[in-house]
């Protein structure tokens, strides 16, 4: 099965929660007008792309509808997705990683996937040909350092680790060195899963940041926040909360499959100006790609 299968697979839900229901309009309807246009809207926000960015879209198509005098149900199909895939395609999403070393910090809550999307990511990159060291600085959760040893298995990649419960700006610290010595093109750095009202816990980030700017201060540093789609509008308020925090490059969105809230992504992208860079639709290795918008857009309408 190729991605666009998958992700048209996994997002079937988010599809008949948008589309479908768009159809049910389309049929009701015999011309496009005002009415139209706001079951339309309502339609947007009861799928998660929430009402700030929904009210905007449909702002768009009205005047597009009246610029290019469209009266079919499908041009007007057509003009909703252009307006969409213009709010992804605002940022640039490819990941910049032009020094050697690069890195790439690796932050989100617990229970989004980080693990797995690192793996997912250090496999990728690994396959492009480069060289990647993963550094396990989630110290502070129990068994976290196992599971990422699994995963860099999987993608063929040596990891820095310490005992649980150590700094993990320490751990950063040696990884930097051994990728030095390695001369690998990537450092990937786990951290612990945070919620924005441990402070402690952010406070670690911050320092994890120091150590990477002193330690490699020209090298090219992606910071990607980890998003688990299927919470819908609780991830806009994660990018926000991590957003005070530190300078987020890039989105990875996790966990499309098997959600009807897929719709969330254009509001986030909408709404913080930053870009999605990679896109998990399912459990295995291979399942992590860079995120394409039209692909996206296709999948749902």
């Amino acid at each position: 099965m190729g991605f666009f299968d998958k992700l048209k697979k996994g997002l079937s839900k988010t599809k008949s929660s948008i589309d479908e229901k768009m159809n049910g309009v389309f049929s009701t309807f015999r011309k496009v007008d005002e009415e139209l246009l706001e079951e339309l809207e309502e339609i947007l926000i009861m799928s998660d792309i929430g009402m700030e960015t929904s009210v905007g879209i449909i702002d768009k198509l009205r005047n597009r509808i009246k610029r290019e005098n469209i009266k079919e149900a499908e041009q007007v199909k057509e003009a909703l997705r252009q307006e969409m895939k213009e709010i992804l395609d605002e940022t640039e999403n490819s990941l910049k990683l032009n020094t050697t070393p690069s890195v790439i910090l690796v932050v989100g809550v617990n229970g989004v996937g980080k693990t797995t999307s690192i793996g997912k990511i250090a496999n990728r990159l690994r396959k492009e040909g480069k060289k990647v060291v993963i550094a396990a600085a989630d110290t502070f959760r129990a068994a976290a350092v196992e599971q990422l040893e699994i995963w860099a298995k999987r993608a063929d990649c040596d990891i820095v680790k310490k005992q649980e419960g150590i700094d993990p700006a320490s751990v950063v610290y040696d990884a930097i060195k051994i990728a030095k010595e390695k001369n690998a093109d990537v450092l990937i750095c786990d951290t612990a899963g945070r919620l924005h009202n441990k402070k402690y816990l952010m406070d670690e980030l911050m320092k994890i940041e120091k150590v990477i700017d002193k330690e490699l201060p020209t090298s090219d540093k992606e910071v990607l926040l980890v998003l688990d789609a299927s919470t819908g509008q609780n991830a806009i308020s994660q990018v926000k909360a991590f957003k005070e925090t530190t300078s987020i490059t890039g989105l990875v969105l996790t966990k499309l499959d098997g959600t009807a809230k897929g719709g969330v992504v254009i509001g986030i992208v909408n709404e913080n100006k930053i870009p999605i860079k990679f896109i998990g639709v399912g459990e295995q290795i291979d399942d992590m790609e860079i995120f394409n918008s039209e692909d996206f857009i296709k999948a749902i309408i």
